[in-house]
């Protein structure tokens, strides 16, 4: 007889064997949601013990139903699907796996960034349609010397800036929860607010959680404090940018281009204004996937269920302050 058992809320992943080897090793039982509708999740999830969430949304009521679930873990690093509140009112842990793909995101980021400022899709287009000509790639900035900013400067944002240090760009940080002394060490300089941050870099990518606090916080008024050269690049979460307020910059010439893979709705719908810009380069939620980052995204969240299960705590507890209330 199993000893927990774990409902998996949804999946975009081939198989479930790498989720089920992980919770063999402490005897659970797995299983994967027939459907991802609330009712379904409420229905199949009220006996189970933990959850694993990829994109699913979890809100009160689904978390209300959860009358033994002791723990939720976010397949991936952003954990905006799950209604932090409600979870930590029926006492249920929040987790995610912050600790992967930094590398392959910090990759893409840059990616986007010289792909929108050297022009790279517009170019290879040209080309294929049988242009030969340098006009097109008019205007292109040298980039030594120029200064990179960085909205939040985790673990991510960190990567990025020793990356782009390597082009001969200075870079600058803003995040008010990262101490003063790693910004040092990083050689990355500090601003002392976002609209600092925003009126002294030439570009931009941006590295925050999505909360209350910073949804939609890149917005028309914050957009315009941009010099009209800017690049701006989201590998983050999509809200964080204001769409519509991004695409009238885009249009106006308010600011020099976007490289983005994340949007504020996933898929979006088609068609989708940014993509008729050809100063927008755009990819699909990409920018974390490897063919070594999913394989170890899915054992860390399924290890991050067993660790809550055994020890009584997960190792990245999202919403812990909430129970030392």
């Amino acid at each position: 007889m199993s000893t927990f058992r774990v409902l998996m809320t949804d999946t975009i992943f081939p198989d479930t064997t790498i989720e089920q080897e992980e919770l063999r090793r402490i005897n659970a039982e797995f299983v994967l949601a027939s459907a991802s509708d609330p009712e379904t999740l409420k229905r199949e999830g009220r006996d189970c013990d933990a959850a694993i969430n990829v994109y699913a949304q979890l809100g009160a009521d689904i978390l209300g139903a959860w009358e033994r679930c002791k723990v939720v873990v976010r397949t991936g690093i952003g954990f905006n699907t799950i209604d932090l509140e409600a979870a930590a009112a029926r006492r249920i842990m929040v987790a995610n796996v912050p600790d992967y793909c930094m590398d392959e995101v910090a990759d893409h980021t840059v990616a986007l960034f010289l792909a929108c400022v050297r022009k790279i899709p517009r170019l290879h287009a040209s080309v294929k349609s049988g242009q030969w000509s340098v006009d097109l790639a008019k205007p292109t900035p040298r980039l030594q010397g120029k200064l990179y900013g960085l909205f939040g400067f985790g673990n991510i944002a960190q990567r990025v800036a020793r990356r782009v240090h390597a082009f001969g760009l200075q870079v600058m940080a803003f995040d008010p929860y990262v101490p003063a002394e790693l910004f040092a060490a990083q050689q990355v300089a500090r601003a002392a607010s976002l609209d600092a941050l925003l009126g002294a870099v030439d570009f931009l990518s941006v590295h925050a959680p999505l909360t209350e606090e910073t949804r939609g916080i890149l917005n028309a008024a914050r957009l315009k404090l941009l010099k009209p050269t800017a690049i701006v690049v989201n590998t983050s979460r999509g809200p964080l940018i204001n769409e519509a307020d991004l695409l009238a910059a885009l249009r106006a010439g308010a600011i020099a281009g976007a490289g983005l893979d994340v949007l504020t709705d996933e898929p979006p719908a088609v068609p989708l204004a940014l993509a008729a810009l050809d100063n927008v380069v755009l990819t699909p939620h990409t920018a974390w996937y490897s063919d070594d980052a999913m394989p170890e995204l899915r054992r860390k969240a399924s290890a991050e269920v067993a660790r809550a299960l055994t020890e009584g705590r997960p190792k990245f507890w999202v919403n812990q302050r909430a129970f030392s209330g």
